[in-house]
């Protein structure tokens, strides 16, 4: 079984996520579930206690934004899950790699692309670089 987080508090984009990913997105990534957040105490509980496999923010969350709690996460934690990052704007990419998060995707959500990152991060399945970056 594989958690999930998927922080946005615009709730079709927590639905757009779990639509994209589903329960079962590839052989041997079988029973996804999902944590949803709404607020960043959420996210920071859920990773504190060790959670989530995989975190998708989403950087124009408001008043919190996924960007600056993938950075913060990834200072606060030793172990800290992998995480996916949604960007609105092509000019905010430098955001996502400040972040330090392994994948930067731009709003709308492509269902394919987000797919396939999850299950690259979910397996981790190495990447050609170091980090990932898709515009």
């Amino acid at each position: 079984m594989a958690v999930v987080l998927v922080y946005a508090t615009d709730p079709v984009v927590r639905d757009q996520v779990r639509l994209a990913i589903g329960r079962s997105p590839a052989p041997g990534v079988d029973d996804v579930t999902y944590l949803d957040a709404v607020d960043g105490g959420q996210v920071v509980r859920a990773a504190d206690e060790g959670l989530p496999d995989l975190m998708i923010l989403d950087g124009e969350a408001w008043p919190t934004g996924g960007l600056g709690l993938c950075r913060q996460l990834r200072a606060e934690l030793a172990a800290c899950p992998p995480a996916i990052v949604l960007i609105g704007r092509r000019d905010d990419r430098w955001l996502g790699e400040w972040s330090g998060a392994e994948v930067v995707l731009m709003h709308p959500i492509d269902a394919g692309e987000l797919t396939a990152a999850a299950v690259r991060l979910l397996t981790r399945t190495p990447v050609t670089a170091d980090k990932e970056r898709t515009s």
